[in-house]
C-alpha cells in the first residue's frame, strides 16, 4: 500500500489507479489528480487518453515522457474545482524539482464531460485569478454603518476594554 502521489491521503490503489487504468473518473477533480499522478508515476497513456479529441494530436509524447522522468514530483494542490453540468474548471497548482531548482506552476483547466467520461480540453497556466480588493476605512473616515460618525468613534472602535 502506498500514498497516492495527488495529495489526497488515500492509498493509491483506491484513488487514482482505478481511473489510471481505465475508470471512468468521477469528478473533473479526480480526473486532474490522476492525471498528475500519472506524470508523477510515468504513466503516460492515461495522460494522452484523457486529452478531449480536437487536442489529440497537439500531445507530444516524446516532450511528456522527458518532463514526466526530469522532474521529482512534489505536491499537487486543487485550489478550486467547480463543475457546471458537463463542463469544469480546476485551478490547480503542482510543486515539482526539476535541474535543481524548486518550481512551482499554476494552471487553470477546463474539462467536458462525453458520455460519462472526462476530458482535459485546455488550461491557462499561470492564470491572475482577479484579486479581491478590500476598501480600508481610515480612522478618521466616516463610518460605513451610516451613523455619521467617525469610525475611530463607532463601528471602527480599536480602544482596548480596562
Amino acid at each position: 500500500m502506498s500514498q497516492c502521489p495527488c495529495g489526497s491521503k488515500k492509498d493509491l490503489a483506491e484513488c487514482c489507479a482505478p481511473i489510471i487504468a481505465g475508470a471512468p473518473a468521477p469528478t473533473a477533480e479526480a480526473l486532474m489528480r490522476s492525471r498528475y499522478t500519472a506524470f508523477a508515476t510515468q504513466q503516460l497513456d492515461h495522460v494522452e487518453r484523457t486529452h478531449a479529441p480536437e487536442i489529440k494530436a497537439d500531445f507530444n509524447r516524446a516532450e511528456a515522457e522527458h518532463l514526466a522522468t526530469s522532474c521529482e514530483w512534489r505536491g499537487l494542490e486543487i485550489r478550486n474545482a467547480k463543475e457546471e453540468g458537463d463542463h469544469a474548471q480546476v485551478e490547480f497548482a503542482i510543486r515539482f524539482r526539476r535541474d535543481q531548482k524548486e518550481m512551482i506552476q499554476a494552471e487553470l483547466a477546463s474539462f467536458r464531460r462525453e458520455n460519462g467520461q472526462w476530458f482535459y480540453v485546455s488550461g491557462d497556466l499561470n492564470p491572475h485569478i482577479p484579486q479581491r480588493h478590500v476598501n480600508k476605512v481610515g480612522r478618521n473616515d466616516p463610518c460605513l454603518c451610516g451613523s455619521g460618525k467617525k469610525a475611530k468613534k463607532c463601528c471602527g472602535t480599536t480602544q482596548d476594554q480596562m
